[in-house]
């Protein structure tokens, strides 16, 4: 699985962007640079990839940090994925 490209579509799914998110890279900055990424946005996009990730996410494994580009948001979820 391409963990990657699946977060990128899911970002591309739950902001709403019909394809634009296709063109990010792992250095897209997120929180603040997107203006669909609102804080209803955060919320949804972690039920969205806990369910196509199978994961589980608890509130204090989660920050500003995390969200800050698409490379850290893959990073956490790869490492969910390997816990």
């Amino acid at each position: 699985m391409d963990v990657a490209r699946e977060v990128i579509l899911t970002l591309d799914e739950v902001l709403s962007l019909n394809g634009r998110g296709r063109a990010f890279t792992h250095e897209t900055h997120l929180l603040g640079a997107i203006p669909e990424f609102d804080s209803m946005a955060v919320v949804s996009l972690i039920t969205a990839l806990e369910e196509r990730f199978g994961i589980s996410v608890a509130d204090d494994e989660i920050d500003g940090q995390t969200f800050a580009t698409v490379g850290r948001l893959v990073d956490f979820v790869s490492d969910k994925l390997a816990a």
